[in-house]
């Protein structure tokens, strides 16, 4: 029993196919409770306004961007008198002057 028990072992695919699935299986669930951490630990945290003004979150000046102002920016660009300028590629030597 245990002789036939070691070549089963030994056969190629019992030998490499039992590893990897415990490998898919166990990683599936160990990925679960990974992003179930996260997601319980992120929700419940919220930024005070000093430390949302740090990270740029908030804006610290209220003036509003309405769809009519971004028009007139648009408007003011002259897109007809423009020049196409080439940037350097990576074998040619950037020379600065």
């Amino acid at each position: 029993m245990l002789q036939k028990l070691q070549q089963f072992f030994q056969k190629k695919s019992v030998k490499y196919s039992i590893p990897f699935l415990v490998l898919v299986v166990g990683g599936s669930f160990g990925l679960k409770q990974f992003t179930e951490n996260r997601y319980r630990f992120r929700r419940n945290k919220f930024l005070d306004k000093e430390e949302a003004e740090k990270w740029g979150i908030l804006k610290k000046d209220k003036s509003e961007v309405t769809l009519e102002t971004e028009f007139e920016k648009v408007k003011q660009i002259n897109i007809s008198d423009w020049e196409n300028k080439r940037g350097p590629r990576p074998w040619e030597q950037v020379t600065e002057k």
